[in-house]
């Protein structure tokens, strides 16, 4: 029996993106070695048209890992330091005064680093509050608003943070409602011993691979497109508005969430979620997703998303182990 024309149509698209994809990562592994999990989930960030916290000490290749997913989608990078002096025009831009050569007088607006396509924003929670919403609200509307004027960030664009879990003074963590604005918290783990041994031999050499260009921007906008059309059949879309439902305190009708979760996520998480899952099954080179998809993101999803109580906390109660025993009941 052959397929109706749009599924024929989105089946050869989902060939060709496989093929792509495969490439694309092919390329990240010649300059990040291990962290398959995190490109996985990094790429399935990019590919939903979402925004990713990372989450990791020091030295674990997060910003290598930024700036080989910039080089290998095509995306013009920046980085920004983020200090608790660091100001909302330092990120956004500012207009300033300037007067040509008849004396006429008038304002100039010089762009910021937020106009790329993609942005690392570096310990994120080191910066003000009112700095981290200025950024948080270009994530979020896609334009920047200075002197009045609207000024749209190029498309695609993504925003990749980080964050040290380790040193905690001197930081301003961020609110859970602009937590709720990144698609996922990916956690950036130590490497195991013998994937060790190959980054101390890799990048303490002569030479230092590094990963080639595969997409581009207008590519990865079609690869977006095609994440938005792939059909999610409706075990996974309960297995996802289950999961919801269970990790809500006021909803649920598992026990040790209702006594220690302090708050659930919201609507937002099942967008992310439904989207998440078609990425990571494309990049699989599948179809459509799965409940293994929901099994495999219901943590980094939920998990910026959701808090325990103090008495949890102090049971011992891990919110990751917590997530992972309700998206495996859903």
């Amino acid at each position: 029996m052959s397929l109706p024309k749009e599924d024929q149509s989105l089946a050869v698209r989902a060939d060709i993106a496989t093929d792509r994809l495969s490439r694309a990562r092919a390329s990240i592994a010649r300059s990040i070695i291990g962290l398959d999990d995190v490109v996985e989930q990094a790429l399935a960030v990019i590919l939903a048209g979402g925004h990713g916290l990372l989450v990791g000490a020091p030295g674990v290749a997060k910003t290598r890992l930024v700036h080989t997913l910039a080089v290998v989608t095509g995306l013009e990078d920046k980085r920004v330091q983020f200090t608790p002096d660091l100001m909302p025009a330092d990120i956004l831009g500012s207009e300033v005064l300037e007067e040509a050569e008849n004396g006429v007088r008038a304002f100039r607006f010089i762009p910021g680093p937020v106009f790329c396509r993609l942005l690392m924003a570096d310990e994120i929670n080191r910066a003000s509050p009112r700095t981290q919403a200025a950024l948080l609200q270009a994530m979020q509307e896609g334009f920047v608003t200075i002197a009045g004027q609207r000024h749209d960030l190029p498309r695609p664009f993504h925003v990749l943070a980080t964050q040290n879990p380790i040193e905690q003074e001197g930081t301003y963590p961020l609110p859970e409602a602009q937590l709720d604005r990144f698609l996922m918290q990916i956690d950036v783990p130590y490497p195991d011993k013998v994937q060790e041994r190959d980054i101390l031999l890799a990048t303490t050499g002569v030479e230092d691979a590094q990963a080639k260009p595969v997409l581009n921007a207008e590519e990865l906008l079609d690869l977006q497109n095609l994440v938005r059309a792939m059909p999610v059949g409706e075990t996974v879309l309960g297995a996802i508005l289950d999961l919801l439902e269970r990790a809500r305190p006021d909803r649920t009708v598992d026990t040790e969430v209702r006594e220690g979760v302090a708050w659930g996520p919201g609507p937002r998480a099942g967008q992310a979620l439904m989207l998440a899952v078609r990425a990571r099954a494309l990049i699989q080179g599948r179809l459509a997703p799965s409940t293994e998809d929901v099994i495999a993101l219901a943590g980094p999803v939920l998990k910026h998303r959701m808090a325990l109580s103090f008495a949890a906390r102090a049971d011992g109660v891990l919110l990751d182990s917590l997530i992972t025993r309700l998206a495996e009941a859903a």
